[in-house]
């Protein structure tokens, strides 16, 4: 059987849509980092559920969240492909490594300081 292309404008977007829905779930089920940063973006939206926080704030919270599990994603995918590429340590591979899980301390800084923002001033 051949392969043929969806060119149609909705049909392919679809199948774009259907790709990424099976990545993330992929991402969820199967990378520790990712399970955890997904455990934590669920005990944040149900803390912004309990503690009535505003329209503003949840778009704060869920930019944080978006921005978090995007770069964790990314970074799960450069250590695959860097994995894939040089099996074995190479000094080159881990510095590559190290950039991307930087790029992820980041952005969990920038959300940890969101969630400040957002959280003390409910509790004081």
């Amino acid at each position: 059987m051949e392969f043929q292309k969806d060119n149609s404008l909705v049909g392919g977007r679809l199948k774009s849509v259907t790709y990424a829905f099976n990545g993330a779930v992929k991402l969820i089920t199967t990378e520790h980092s990712i399970m955890v940063q997904f455990s934590i973006a669920i005990l944040m939206t149900i803390a912004g559920f309990c503690l009535n926080i505003t329209a503003t704030e949840w778009l704060f919270q869920t930019l944080a969240i978006g921005l978090v599990m995007s770069v964790e994603g990314l970074n799960t995918a450069i250590e695959k492909i860097a994995d894939f590429v040089h099996p074995n340590y190479h000094e080159s591979i881990g510095f590559i490594k190290d950039i991307s899980a930087g790029a992820v301390f980041f952005a969990a800084i920038t959300a940890i300081v969101i969630g400040l923002i957002i959280y003390v001033p409910k509790f004081l």
